[in-house]
């Protein structure tokens, strides 16, 4: 018993030992994921085509909703001519037959304006879910050719946080962090804005 005692000491002193060299080997890296993924210009291109959809999608459902309301608005109006007394039988039966037939085509609008938003948001988060993982899948790969050729072993994401929403890396010193060169590499290939004439 007094061996094994032993041996555990000996072993544990072995390994604090060595542990504070082997630590001073390790080449360990920061990035902030979030900065680098806003400001790289795809990103901000991705929004604005992002932002231009969701424009179109809001116009063609205000013009989808705006022709509702002129159908309400219809069905309103015939709605009050039937109720005239000075109608005769004949003109406020034809009157509820018109706005009956007015009543299902505005009911179908509705159906149609409801299953349009829905397609619409739904292809709008599939939109701006493939974008997103594209210029995710673009940042990894700069981040993983720079890990390589920098002989990185840790490379930590102090953009991160926890469950409990704290922050997943509470500190590390700022000459770790290459987050800077990674949004130049990436912004490299950036268009050059034109300057107005």
């Amino acid at each position: 018993m007094l061996k094994s005692i032993l041996s555990v000491t000996i072993l544990a002193t072995a390994l604090f030992a060595v542990a504070p060299s082997a630590s001073a080997q390790v080449k360990i890296g920061t990035l902030d994921m979030n900065a680098i993924f806003t400001q790289y210009y795809k990103t901000k291109d991705a929004e604005a085509k992002l932002n231009e959809a969701r424009a179109a999608a809001k116009k063609e459902l205000d013009d989808r909703l705006e022709t509702l309301k002129k159908a309400m608005d219809d069905i309103n109006k015939i709605n009050a001519d039937v109720e005239k007394p000075e109608l005769s039988k004949d003109a406020k039966d034809k009157a509820a037959k018109t706005r009956d037939e007015k009543v299902n085509e505005a009911r179908n609008l509705d159906r149609e304006i409801t299953e349009f938003r829905g397609t619409r948001e739904r292809a709008l988060q599939e939109q701006f879910v493939r974008m997103r993982k594209d210029i995710i899948d673009e940042i990894m790969k700069v981040v993983n050719e720079k890990i390589k050729s920098a002989g990185f072993d840790v490379v930590f994401d102090k953009s991160g946080m926890s469950m409990g929403q704290i922050p997943v890396l509470v500190y590390s010193r700022s000459d770790l962090d290459f987050s800077k060169e990674i949004v130049e590499t990436l912004n490299k290939t950036a268009p050059k804005a034109t300057s107005a004439p």
